[in-house]
């Protein structure tokens, strides 16, 4: 019988399983770098979005304030 996890291997301090595949620490590290590009982009976003509000609600506040005077 093959083994199928020869990439993985015990520590023997704590037992634990270790993967020591090159190519799939790689892949890790590659969809862990998008992920976080990812939610840098998402609050990106936010945060521009939140000026944008707090511009809008600026503008309108000046707009009130220009009626007011005009009246």
């Amino acid at each position: 019988m093959k083994n199928t996890h020869e990439n993985l291997m015990r520590d023997l301090n704590n037992n634990s399983l270790i993967n020591t595949s090159e190519n799939e620490y790689q892949e890790y590290l590659t969809k862990r770098n998008l992920k976080i590009k990812e939610n840098q982009k998402i609050q990106n976003l936010e945060d521009d979005f939140a000026n944008i509000k707090s511009d809008i609600d600026e503008i309108k506040m000046l707009l009130k304030e220009l009626m007011n005077g005009l009246k």
